[in-house]
């Protein structure tokens, strides 16, 4: 059995804070009302139920039925078997998942545009060794996510940032936005950019 989240939509009242606070993306406002609209993105952490002033989140037990597992091979991306998953060192990876007090950030902090991966063979050897490792893209992501990485430059030993990006025009606002929230927080970080051709080579 696993744990997911209800919501009593009676004591609802729209506030949105259990929204913010889901960083899985499982929740939205609907018609004014908070639902789980992508229950297999819900990970049973309950990080919404104190965001939610009205008390109207609760924990139910998933019934394994209504779930499908599905558990890919060891290091390989479903569906391409011939694609190597980038190991890493810690778990998540996607900068909107990262909380800025985590325990790994410290050191070099290997900050890599989302395509650089797949791009790269042996990018967890070539860039990210044991370093922490953070993705994220310029384009796709909200620009406000980014606003994080001042808080994590602010409350952690990091004193080297390593940005991976593509060379396309929209992946060099990653190394700006890196550049800025290291302005913002503070701190006396050294910035590198490695920059990857479109082919997968460095430039």
């Amino acid at each position: 059995m696993t744990k997911t989240i209800k919501i009593d939509e009676s004591k609802c009242d729209g506030c949105g804070l259990c929204v913010d606070a889901c960083h899985e993306g499982a929740l939205a406002l609907v018609d004014g009302k908070a639902k789980l609209v992508r229950p297999n993105f819900c990970d049973g952490m309950g990080d919404c139920l104190p965001a939610c002033p009205q008390d109207a989140i609760s924990f139910v037990e998933d019934v394994p039925s209504e779930r499908i597992d599905i558990v890919p091979q060891p290091n390989v991306i479903m569906g391409h078997p011939n694609m190597m998953a980038v190991p890493g060192v810690q778990w998540p990876i996607q900068l909107a998942l990262v909380s800025p007090m985590s325990d790994f950030l410290k050191g070099t902090l290997v900050i890599g545009a989302d395509c650089t991966a797949f791009k790269v063979s042996n990018f967890n050897d070539k860039f990210v060794g044991k370093d922490p490792l953070v993705i994220g893209c310029p384009k796709l992501d909200d620009r406000s996510r980014f606003d994080k990485l001042i808080e994590i430059f602010r409350n952690n030993p990091i004193d080297k940032v390593t940005v991976i990006r593509m060379e396309v025009p929209c992946c060099g606002q990653l190394s700006k936005i890196v550049q800025a929230a290291i302005q913002m927080s503070g701190k006396d970080i050294t910035m590198e950019e490695t920059v990857i051709r479109r082919d997968g080579n460095i430039l």
